[in-house]
């Protein structure tokens, strides 16, 4: 795009927009949003071929750039990816409309019927980093929720969400919905970030959906509301109790499957009863995937080449094909090591023991907890909600994969006949 020469003056104006445009949305029907949404999948479906080569101009300045491949994976849009966008939309459409659910109600003893209703939050603001895919998740999302969004990704997917923003804008006036319902901040320059961030007047929520430091960025500087998780510190307890085979297939596919995302086991506890039994069968197998094993004194002397695991460790989300372990007494030590150590993102205990696994569940303080299943499962997508924004680890107002519903908020509705309070 061309230059901007007054970046807090151009962000304005997309916040205002998106403001106008969520008042438009209040009276937009769930049947014509979910229109919209299905004429967003039908285009992509149609450009894929267009997208990809857009794609390939950010592929092309990742790679001149020296980026990680992990990084130029993330920011890859491989033909299966393009068709994956266009269906997490059409499974979106095919979702209830939370808008207009009644959450709860009474009728109290004078008549009044009182009931609690959803409604969007209004105006979204998204900053993200990498992945492409991202765009039309959180659009599709906030479509279906009736809320505008103002999306700003980073400088290495300018020109595949550009194509994506373009492309999603058009569907949506064809559709009769009002373009500026999804904007993006064209503009790599940082300082769009921080002239977002104080726009609470416009901005209801703002989710920032990247690393470490972006989030912190997002969290210090925002006025508004900020929905976010800052790592995925994910372990997995392997009870005394456990199946030994399910527990090793769940462990590598939780480390293994893709290790450099935010659901992925960093730190593996194991029951002193089974160590020697389970240890060493899966250290093997690790080793053999690439992993580089850390661990405590009592996993180095029953497996050689295990590096040390230090403080630092237990509280470090690695991104990448490294591992420490530990080994407890207890259930409770387990959950006592969790609860001190984890980002309260995803967290799995394997056992046959229902006490155990129902004692986990109940005092792990996660916001996804599993029981005989791998932390790679903590996703929009898995849990049913077609595609997720982002993963909550705060307590208010949402919690982990955030779909449509957690667009939302509540208002409260009062019928009454002529009612006046004595």
């Amino acid at each position: 795009m061309s230059q901007i020469n007054d970046i807090n003056a151009y962000v304005l104006k997309l916040a205002q927009q998106a403001r106008n445009a969520a008042a438009q949305l209040v009276a937009v029907s769930g049947e014509r949003r979910n229109a919209a949404l299905r004429q967003i999948a039908s285009d992509i479906d149609a450009q894929a071929d267009s997208l990809r080569r857009e794609n390939g101009r950010d592929i092309e300045a990742a790679k001149a750039a020296g980026l990680s491949s992990a990084m130029i994976d993330r920011l890859t849009l491989t033909e299966k990816r393009v068709a994956g966008m266009a269906e997490s939309l059409r499974q979106i459409a095919m979702q209830v409309d939370p808008v207009g659910e009644i959450v709860d109600g009474c009728v109290r003893p004078n008549g009044l019927q009182i009931s609690r209703v959803r409604v969007p939050i209004g105006v979204v603001g998204f900053i993200y980093e990498s992945r492409p895919n991202v765009t039309t998740d959180a659009a599709g999302l906030c479509i279906k929720s009736g809320n505008a969004i103002l999306l700003r990704g980073g400088k290495e997917a300018i020109h595949s969400n550009t194509a994506l923003a373009t492309l999603i804008a058009a569907a949506l006036e064809a559709a009769g919905l009002p373009k500026a319902a999804v904007q993006l901040i064209e503009t790599t320059d940082r300082a769009a970030v921080s002239a977002m961030l104080k726009l609470d007047e416009y901005i209801d929520v703002v989710i920032p959906r990247g690393g470490k430091g972006l989030i912190r960025t997002v969290t210090d500087q925002a006025r508004m509301p900020v929905l976010k998780h800052f790592e995925g510190v994910c372990h997995v307890y392997i009870d005394a109790a456990a199946d030994l085979e399910m527990a090793h297939k769940i462990a590598m596919n939780a480390k293994c499957q893709r290790p450099g995302v935010c659901n992925a086991m960093e730190h593996l506890l194991v029951h002193e009863a089974i160590t020697a039994d389970f240890l060493p069968a899966l250290c093997a197998d690790l080793t053999a995937a690439g992993v580089e094993l850390r661990g405590d004194e009592a996993v180095r002397r029953l497996i050689e080449g295990v590096k040390i695991a230090d403080e630092e460790d237990w509280k470090t989300e690695y991104l990448d094909l490294i591992l420490s372990i530990k080994q407890v007494a207890s259930v409770r030590e387990a959950i006592a090591h969790i609860n001190r150590y984890g980002s309260r993102h995803t967290d799995a205990i394997v056992t046959r023991d229902i006490a155990a696994a129902d004692q986990f569940v109940r005092e792990v303080d996660s916001a996804s907890v599993m029981v005989n299943a791998s932390t790679r499962f903590s996703d929009g997508g898995e849990y049913g909600l077609g595609a997720e924004i982002g993963i909550s680890t705060d307590k208010l107002h949402a919690r982990g994969p955030m779909g449509a519903a957690d667009l939302t908020t509540t208002k409260w509705v009062v019928r009454g006949d002529g009612h006046v309070r004595e």
